[in-house]
């Protein structure tokens, strides 16, 4: 997103000089005094003092986010009702944000004290602890002279009284919720030393109509549902969408006709190119790490095989070909290797082998069947649908030991990673009715958390972390 800057100003400099921290991100909040002093600034003083390392005592983080201050109410394009119930809607997409992901106990803007203006650099601490708050999140919100708006962030240890992490994002008013996704992620890199992930997107397949004319749609949406929005109009069926490693592209499954192509859409342009397209059945296409190939599978003469093609189109290299059905080829993180699907042993295991087809063996022998698998962003685990009875989202390591089963539903299939490696997304399909909804759930499994869609969802995809 061309539009959004990331300001992060360091410890020392009270006047606003930034470090650039990306291509995309630039201009400093307060530059030109917009910001009446309030300058960001980020403490780069070692590391972090008071935090809960234990990832069994991060559920206790108290964390109290009061609505975010305007230094004067004043209309925006970014709400109707103004800058001050900006301010609030930040501060409720946070704690939306650290509420769901089960680690933190926020308590949000409706049921604290807003602070004023001057309050945010100069927290009132008394106030705070007497309510029992570990961890403070303050900011403010205001509108520029180009017709943007200035969203600042604060981290506070109530208990040691100190500032934590800051930083200021200077948006378009439509991506305001890019900004509180952003703080969100600061929040959460500081407080657990992981990678974040709430600045992010979905794609997934929208679904509507009968069963025998399921009408399936490409969608896209942020992390948490908000902005949703559909990319194709469901005149082809389409299937099966993967986010681009570099977030510019979602490649995807559509059927025209009854035949088979693999689309890639660009998400700036609009624009599609077709990569690959045959009449013989198609299935699963997935990115390599490098954004250079695409995996797919494709039934030739009763016997479907795994192959890859540039992503530029041309000829196709067949990986597999063990009489059977070979599905669904996920890569490591670091491109040397494929997790998929086979029924070569008689029924559906999960297998690996090196990127170039050599060294094919199977992983899975803990009983039932495993299907639809995907490497972890971080390399050290396996999320598979493990059918043993019901359908339901499970973890490996890349060996194949260490089994855990996150979900107990009847018909929870197809996860999918967050760009942290922490939450898994998956679709569940409703016993009785048939409907079906996006889920995401926790490493933990205690967690779950239904996805609000518009209609019913399928094969979701996450993305990477925005930058």
């Amino acid at each position: 997103m061309k539009n959004m800057w990331l300001l992060a100003l360091f410890a020392g400099a009270l006047a606003t000089t930034a470090t650039a921290q990306n291509q995309d991100l630039g201009e400093p909040v307060g530059e030109g005094g917009e910001v009446e002093g309030l300058a960001i600034e980020e403490d780069d003083d070692g590391p972090l003092r008071g935090t809960v390392t234990d990832e069994s005592d991060w559920s206790d983080i108290g964390v109290a986010i009061p609505a975010f201050a305007a230094d004067r109410d004043q209309p925006t394009p970014a709400n109707a009702d103004g800058t001050a119930a900006l301010g609030r809607e930040v501060a409720r997409v946070i704690t939306a944000n650290l509420r769901n992901n089960g680690l933190f106990k926020p308590v949000g803007p409706d049921s604290l004290p807003q602070p004023g203006f001057a309050d945010i650099r100069a927290p009132r601490w008394g106030s705070w602890s007497g309510r029992g708050a570990e961890m403070l999140v303050q900011g403010f919100v205001t509108n520029r002279p180009d017709g943007r708006i200035a969203i600042g962030c604060y981290l506070y240890d109530v208990a040691l009284q100190d500032r934590l992490e800051s930083a200021g994002y200077v948006v378009r008013p439509a991506d305001w919720r890019r900004a509180a996704h952003k703080c969100s992620d600061l929040i959460y890199a500081r407080l657990t030393g992981e990678s974040p992930f709430f600045d992010s997107r979905i794609a997934y397949i929208a679904e509507t109509g009968p069963k025998d004319k399921r009408v399936k749609r490409l969608a896209v949406m942020d992390s948490d549902g908000a902005n949703h929005r559909f990319l194709t109009l469901g005149s082809a069926t389409a299937l099966t969408p993967r986010y681009s490693p570099d977030y510019s592209k979602i490649m995807y499954l559509s059927y025209v006709d009854g035949n088979p192509r693999i689309y890639v859409y660009d998400i700036g342009s609009g624009k599609q190119q077709l990569v690959t397209e045959n009449s013989n059945p198609t299935l699963a296409p997935r990115w390599s790490p490098d954004g250079r190939h695409i995996l797919y599978s494709m039934a030739v003469a009763g016997n479907t095989d795994i192959y890859r093609v540039p992503v530029t189109g041309g000829e196709s290299v067949r990986l597999t070909s063990t009489p059977g059905i070979d599905i669904g080829g996920s890569y490591s993180p670091d491109g040397s290797r494929i997790v998929f699907e086979s029924d070569r042993s008689g029924s559906q295991q999960c297998y690996v082998m090196d990127a170039d087809g050599s060294n094919q063996r199977r992983i899975t022998f803990f009983g039932g069947r495993c299907a639809t698998p995907e490497w972890s962003p971080r390399g050290d685990q396996i999320a598979f649908t493990r059918i043993a009875g019901d359908f339901n989202v499970a973890v490996m390591t890349p060996s194949g030991r260490n089994l855990r089963v996150l979900t107990n539903g009847w018909q929870d299939e197809a996860p999918t990673w967050a760009p942290n490696g922490r939450i898994i997304q998956f679709f569940r399909t409703e016993r009785n009715t048939g409907r079906s909804n996006l889920w995401q759930v926790d490493l933990t499994g205690r967690n779950e958390r239904r996805l609000p869609t518009p209609v019913d969802a399928s094969d979701p995809a996450w993305g990477p972390i925005r930058k």
